[in-house]
């Protein structure tokens, strides 16, 4: 039965109903602005604004930001903008052919970028309803297709016609440039410099210096602050490389080169599995360090590739997982807090970094779990790690390399969550928190508390185990129960 049929007629569903109050950023529109996809620079058309919450929002903050929609902003601006959003429009409309319609209508208006957000098929408990079409249709006569992380990805690049990327569950930019992607991959994997504070030449030398140590090589004054090359431009390039090179530390030197190329690699196999483009297309950093690290980008390119073929030899990856200095190594998988992430070898870094493109990493995340049979990672979210000595999960998403599904799931209505145990083995051993962590495990090992270790992986038994030791905690330390 046909849409006309069911409906006995041209009809269309309640969609202004599906607007929402907001009174901050919605998450697309936070994401767009942490990943500097949205800036002061920046036009943004918020196509489909519901009550403008958003383009309110972004003014706000010193955005130029301008709304249309259909039912509360019919007379809004409709001009082409460097960014376009298209917040969670798709999944309302019923019509197949006008959802592509709308889909192609917002990339002609973007210039430079456009991000679109839907609701994903782990909300389909939360809508009730009725099978309509290729969604649901609910008691308010509002539609809701519900798309998985994948299908909106690929629906996204089949509009376009361009490769796309996965900012976060549910939202995916498209970019009108390839250098515009090139430089959002470039920033996930390695962050924009951070360079020290110059109010004089001497401070901007040793600032140049303090890169060159990190870096591993000395800056063009390109990448350089504007201030920073102001304070400098007395100084040539010959003379200002002699500088640095009679200031840096070698040993710092030699130490952040080797950093470089293996980021080089990360970044360039990242970018295979995205699309690779010319290496004129490449953030200018990328492309010195590429010149300074490697003997050409051919070579790069080919050992990047290589380290991605890497992936799919469970021996090498086990290998790697084992010589890990950091993260917690079980029978089927790593374990790995956000904030070492950085510290697994390049290639178990590329495997989180690609999961992560095919699907999106979630904002709100504490470890990541790399399986090492079969290829799939989960972000897993434990929001009290750091002040609760077992913390619960709330949260895991899991993505499949193999076959790109994705899957959710919540804890927080559980009664009896899982919780974690030996927190200092999912960090740095460096990491400032690790003594306190480490003092506690010792403590509850001397206890007995881990005796039987089938039981202590949810709440409920977790406590039993306190019960039966006679122990209680009290913030990172075990006491007696009284």
């Amino acid at each position: 039965m046909t849409l006309t049929e069911q409906t006995g007629g041209a009809w269309e569903t309640e969609r202004r109903l599906t607007a929402i109050g907001r009174t901050g950023l919605s998450v697309p529109a936070r994401q767009a602005v942490v990943d500097q996809q949205i800036t002061s620079d920046s036009s943004v058309l918020d196509y489909g604004c519901g009550r403008g919450d958003d383009v309110r929002a972004l003014q706000r903050i010193a955005m130029r930001a301008v709304g249309w929609d259909p039912h509360y902003h019919p007379e809004g601006s409709l001009d082409p903008s460097d960014v376009v959003l298209l917040t969670y429009v798709l999944n309302i409309i019923e019509d197949p052919e006008e959802r592509r319609r709308t889909l192609v209508k917002a990339w002609e208006l973007a210039k430079e970028t456009l991000v679109v957000s839907t609701r994903l098929t782990w909300e389909k408990s939360k809508v009730k309803g009725t099978g309509f079409g290729d969604g649901v249709l609910t008691s308010r006569r509002t539609f809701q297709h519900l798309f998985s992380a994948g299908e909106l990805r690929s629906y996204v690049e089949d509009a376009t016609g361009v490769r796309c990327v996965s900012a976060a569950p549910g939202i995916v930019y498209a970019f009108k440039r390839d250098e515009a992607r090139l430089g959002c991959l470039a920033r996930r994997i390695a962050p924009a410099a951070i360079w020290l504070a110059s109010d004089d030449a001497a401070s901007a030398i040793a600032s140049v210096v303090d890169y060159t140590e990190r870096r591993g090589r000395v800056p063009r004054v390109e990448e350089m602050p504007t201030q920073m090359a102001e304070l400098l431009a007395h100084l040539n390039t010959a003379e200002l490389q002699r500088i640095v090179r009679v200031s840096a530390n070698p040993e710092k030197v030699a130490e952040g080169a080797k950093k470089s190329t293996l980021t080089t690699l990360l970044f360039l196999g990242v970018e295979l599995f995205n699309g690779r483009g010319p290496f004129g297309c490449l953030p200018l950093s990328t492309q010195l360090d590429v010149r300074a690290f490697f003997s050409s980008y051919k070579e790069a390119c080919m050992r990047s590739d290589r380290l991605l073929l890497k992936l799919r030899d469970d021996a090498y990856v086990r290998g790697a997982m084992n010589g890990s200095k950091v993260g917690k190594l079980t029978p089927t998988a790593l374990y790995v807090h956000r904030r070492a992430i950085d510290y697994m070898p390049v290639v178990l870094r590329l495997y989180e970094h690609c999961a992560s493109l095919a699907a999106g990493r979630p904002q709100e995340w504490t470890l990541a779990k790399l399986r090492h049979q079969g290829r799939g990672v989960s972000w897993l979210d434990y929001p009290e790690f750091d002040t609760d000595p077992h913390p619960r999960l709330r949260s895991s998403y899991m993505v499949d390399l193999a076959t790109f599904k994705t899957s959710h799931m919540s804890y927080e209505q559980s009664e009896n969550r899982p919780l974690l145990h030996r927190k200092h083995e999912f960090l740095h051993p460096d990491d400032p928190a690790v003594p306190k962590y480490r003092r506690l495990t010792d403590s509850e090992l001397r206890a007995g508390l881990y005796a039987n270790p089938h039981l202590i992986g949810t709440e409920q038994g977790w406590e039993a185990e306190l019960v039966r030791c006679g122990r209680q905690l009290r913030g990172h330390r075990l006491i007696k129960r009284y």
